[in-house]
């Protein structure tokens, strides 16, 4: 029996508090499976810090919605929502390339 309570109280899992639910443990057993598996992948990404491309060091937060500063080079970018870049953002910008490559030749 003591060896049991000895492996619940390991080193280990002392700040292992919740298996799978990690981040929206804190909604509990409300709201739904499905709405706090898409809230928990939004708060991860959001609290995550991300490469700044002015500087290279990853230290860029997001400050508000949609608002991103890095906090080494000290500079804010616009963004998306929950992540830095979006795949919109993405597809547009290989979508000026390919047209400004495209009138240029």
């Amino acid at each position: 029996a003591s060896s049991a309570s000895a492996a619940c109280l390991s080193p280990a899992m002392v700040n292992k508090r919740t298996k799978k639910a990690g981040i929206t443990g804190k909604y509990g057993v409300r709201y739904g499976a499905s709405l706090r598996k898409t809230v928990k992948k939004m708060e991860i990404s959001q609290h995550a810090t991300y490469t700044c491309v002015f500087c290279g060091k990853d230290s860029i937060k997001r400050v508000a919605t949609g608002i991103w500063h890095c906090k080494a080079c000290k500079k804010t970018v616009a963004g998306g929502a929950y992540t830095l870049n979006t795949a919109q953002a993405a597809q547009v910008r290989s979508t000026i390339r390919r047209l400004r490559e495209g009138t240029e030749v």
